[in-house]
């Protein structure tokens, strides 16, 4: 699984990338001898690589004829890949690496951290390439998945439930899955995932990110687990920034550059939740297992039904599942006059998971939970559209 390819003879360097890969990006690197500079294109860029390689690094030890030489065949033969020139920089050598479609230039003796911004930048060039080149060859845009996780009221899971979601469905589509967190006031997905953005949802909603999904792009945060997250503000007091203006356009941009779209939507059915569902194209009900909280959802699922928000796809979460909180699964269909599809239960396993910040789908732990949120990711393959998702309602047993 290569993401990266470097060519170079320079161990250090190697290392240093390596880090800089291992830090925060997705994707393994693929070293290849200074002798391969001399190769074909097609020779290095091997068609059996597990996802499609992102960026090549021309790094230190390759001649910088040679190294423009190659670059300028990868441009015209691979252009939706980003080439990144290791070198002492001149004038003269500058503009020739433009010439020829270098997109970035390293120092050479450049650490972890400058090599993982320069790996960044160029995998955002290769993503809008090959959306480019798609849109070149397809006469209608193919829009993502939009999932909106819903709960009508807190403390049930809900961000545990989509984080889950997200990172699992991260193993299907690398680097093809989004998280917003739209619990604009408390949302704690930067928690959930551990990270710690230099970018929230208002900076994604005004300036040039508004009006570039590219540029939007460069406003989230990428997990090692292979998928993009967009934070909620940092404060409380920055909410009223956001609008659902915002929020529908923000969901439009972000469904045309990912396969999934995963919406952490704040508890109830505030307006951000209400222009949330007129895109989404599947709802995750998470409820526990209490009176209030399936009370609760059975008002709002007839409020949407009435406002025409439901979505085609449903699919229901009973959280916190167990035998001995005075209810069964059938007294809860019965309530809400639809089945529960995937139960998850009571665990100590999703605490800790939560608190350490690592879910439990990232972590990969064998245990009924993490067992039955890979049930709920495996709703989503990209093979099923949400009208098939009505033939996966199965009878599920809380044990």
């Amino acid at each position: 699984m290569s993401r990266f390819i470097l060519i170079t003879s320079d161990a250090a360097f190697d290392q240093r990338l390596r880090a800089a890969v291992t830090g925060g990006l997705h994707g393994g690197v693929q070293t290849l001898p200074e002798s391969a500079i001399n190769a074909a294109p097609q020779e290095i860029i091997r068609q059996e690589h597990l996802e499609p390689v992102e960026v090549i690094i021309l790094g230190p030890g390759v001649a910088s004829g040679e190294a423009l030489k190659l670059a300028t065949l990868l441009d015209l033969q691979f252009p939706e890949v980003s080439i990144i020139l290791a070198a002492e920089t001149t004038p003269d050598l500058v503009l020739a690496a433009m010439r020829s479609g270098v997109r970035d230039i390293a120092s050479p003796g450049a650490d972890s951290a400058a090599l993982r911004i320069l790996l960044e930048r160029a995998c955002l060039s290769a993503a809008g390439r090959r959306r480019g080149l798609s849109l070149a060859t397809n006469t209608e845009q193919e829009t993502g998945r939009v999932i909106a996780v819903m709960s009508p009221k807190g403390g049930v899971g809900k961000t545990t439930v989509a984080t889950n979601l997200a990172m699992g469905l991260g193993k299907l589509a690398p680097m093809g899955v989004v998280i917003v967190d739209l619990d604009v006031q408390f949302g704690d997905v930067a928690s959930a995932l551990s990270l710690d953005p230099e970018h929230t949802l208002v900076d994604a909603v005004t300036g040039a990110a508004a009006q570039d999904a590219m540029v939007l792009k460069a406003f989230l945060t990428v997990h090692s687990g292979g998928i993009y997250a967009l934070c909620a503000p940092t404060t409380p007091n920055e909410a009223d920034l956001v609008t659902a203006e915002h929020v529908g356009h923000l969901i439009a941009q972000l469904s045309t550059e990912f396969k999934y779209v995963v919406i952490d939507t704040a508890p109830g059915l505030g307006e951000l939740a209400l222009a949330t569902l007129e895109q989404a194209t599947d709802a995750v009900w998470v409820v526990g297992m209490d009176i209030p909280s399936i009370k609760g959802l059975r008002t709002g699922l007839g409020v949407l039904d009435e406002l025409g928000l439901l979505p085609q796809g449903r699919h229901l979460v009973l959280n916190f599942a167990n035998r001995h909180a005075g209810l069964n699964i059938q007294d809860i269909e019965a309530t809400l006059r639809i089945p529960v599809d995937v139960t998850i239960p009571l665990s100590t396993a999703m605490p800790f998971a939560t608190n350490k910040g690592v879910p439990l789908l990232q972590e990969g732990a064998s245990n009924a939970a993490t067992k039955n949120l890979r049930k709920l990711v495996d709703r989503f393959e990209q093979a099923k559209g949400p009208q098939q998702n009505k033939k996966l309602h199965r009878r599920v047993v809380v044990s």
